[in-house]
């Protein structure tokens, strides 16, 4: 999925009308209609008398690098998909990722009508302990059949890591659901000073890379951040975050022992090295504040590279979306872990209008091709032409930076094995990731979800405490040697090691519930 990378959480009735829909939700929602796999509803079951279904509008949000200038178009022909399979058209709502965080948590706090919303993002289990998703395991019997089927070809692992307390409130996109980690960078300056590709095994080897670049070309910057710092989704490759990285398992193992991420020595010293890198000017002064996207940096010409997470096919996919070329190097090995799983997925928000109909659409992203490839790459013969039936490449005079539809976020919108495969990538791509996820390194707490309701309180706290501290410490902007103390002093101040605790017994009880 990649990327999926990077912030918050997201999605969100008059109390009387939330009332009724958590009742339909716990009696598995008998009366609603029940749907095929090409997303269409039987008739006779639900909507209006004499069995037609009434018309709805839907509205979905979901986090992209801005508004597409075509989006208009996408929509009217998502609608007329949508009104033939479910009577039902569609608001797409895309907000952009610097924006996200505070955008969602304003719509799911309130009344503002959301019906799907995408979840995860790191803070799964926070979100579900404020109430903010419907249960979905009523609804996937009735109306999203097809999800379940879809989902059935995955470890079950995978959609068992989506349960808190036994119950489903999201269910993940059919993706990579694992990542190995490295770094991305401009093919054209890689070529054009000879850089040894081979010889970068880790950050302390980005150094003598990132001085050619800064030393050579004034106006571009070696490194951006990915999501919202240089480190966010890095240290996924160390440690198995737990969803919310407040307590961690070191090397995805530790004996399923839980430890401070952020009292680790392998943390200190990723901090140190990117401060050494922001002192020496190869990460941008403004890289703490600025709400630019890596892709709109490189696109623009202003950046370089970033460290990510990886996946098969990621160098194809980073070129199209950033409108260059791009070389990736994988230095840290392919892991799975709950987090990985949960970073993408769709949930069903307590704010929706009608959440039957809203599986329905759900329903849809997981078994329509048309209306995924409507979602993932735009309008044919406008965004996109087939090469042949399953490859497309972009039309005669269309490319990244002049397209009108250019997400390129297919790890997103349910299920991606539907997707055309880009011209370039390697016709085997999608049994290539099924490979990738199987062969990947398991931590051992895949499949276990920590339920923060018990310290949702002081979560809250912990969270305002990392918002002051993380993105400077990751970005370089301050000396960790002063400042990551003073972090660490004001987390446990705030109740860190409470969390860490309780977070602690569940895994020990889901442990000893699955003999680990």
């Amino acid at each position: 999925m990649k990327k999926n990378k990077y912030a918050a959480k997201m999605f969100l009735l008059l109390a009387l009308a939330m009332t009724m829909l958590i009742g339909a939700c716990s009696n598995g929602g008998s009366n609603a209609a029940s749907s095929g796999n090409d997303g269409a509803v039987s008739e006779g079951e639900s909507g209006s008398a004499g069995g037609e279904l009434k018309p709805v509008e839907l509205v979905m949000v979901f986090p992209a690098g801005g508004e597409p200038k075509d989006m208009k178009l996408i929509s009217e022909a998502i609608n007329k998909l949508t009104k033939e399979k479910i009577n039902a058209t569609v608001k797409l709502i895309p907000i952009g990722f610097g924006a996200w965080t505070q955008q969602k948590t304003l719509m799911m706090s309130g009344n503002e009508q959301v019906d799907l919303i995408v979840s995860g993002l790191g803070t799964y289990s926070q979100d579900v302990a404020k109430g903010q998703f419907l249960e979905l395991d009523g609804y996937l019997a009735e109306q999203g059949q097809g999800v379940a089927e879809a989902l059935d070809s995955l470890d079950p692992a995978f959609l068992n890591a989506t349960r808190i307390d036994g119950k489903i409130y999201a269910v993940p996109s059919i993706r990579d659901l694992a990542a190995d980690y490295g770094i991305t960078m401009r093919k054209d300056l890689v070529d054009k000073y000879n850089i040894d590709t081979a010889a970068i095994k880790s950050l302390d080897d980005l150094d003598a890379v990132f001085k050619t670049i800064k030393d050579n070309e004034p106006g571009i910057i070696p490194t951006v951040k990915y999501g919202i710092s240089i480190l966010d989704i890095f240290v996924g490759s160390f440690f198995d975050t737990l969803g919310d990285g407040f307590g961690v398992l070191p090397g995805h193992d530790n004996s399923l022992k839980i430890v401070n991420m952020y009292e680790t020595p392998e943390y200190a010293e990723m901090l140190n090295t990117v401060r050494r890198w922001y002192e020496a000017g190869y990460i941008a002064k403004d890289a703490a504040t600025s709400t630019e996207t890596q892709y709109n940096l490189v696109k623009s010409g202003k950046a370089f590279s970033f460290i990510s997470h990886m996946k098969p096919g990621i160098e194809t996919q980073e070129s199209r979306t950033t409108g260059k070329e791009m070389v990736s190097v994988h230095f840290r090995p392919a892991v799975t872990a709950t987090s990985n799983i949960t970073s993408i997925m769709w949930s069903v928000a307590r704010n929706s209008k009608d959440p039957e109909r809203a599986m329905m659409l759900l329903n849809m992203m997981y078994t329509d091709k048309d209306f995924i490839n409507l979602l993932d790459y735009g309008i044919e013969e406008k965004h996109y032409v087939k090469v042949s039936d399953n490859v497309i490449d972009y039309p005669q005079g269309v490319d990244a930076t002049n397209s009108g539809y250019n997400l390129q976020m297919g790890w997103m919108f349910g299920n991606q094995s539907l997707s055309y495969i880009w011209n370039g990538d390697d016709p085997e791509l999608w049994n290539q990731l099924a490979d990738f996820n199987r062969n990947a390194i398991k931590s051992k707490a895949l499949g276990f979800t920590f339920n923060a309701d018990a310290v949702k309180t002081e979560i809250a706290a912990v969270t305002n405490v990392q918002n002051q501290y993380k993105i400077a410490l990751e970005t370089g902007t301050v000396d960790p040697v002063a400042k990551l103390p003073e972090f660490i002093k004001q987390q446990k101040t705030a109740g860190i090691d409470k969390i860490i605790a309780e977070k602690q017994r569940q895994l020990d009880e889901w442990a000893a519930a699955n003999k680990k």
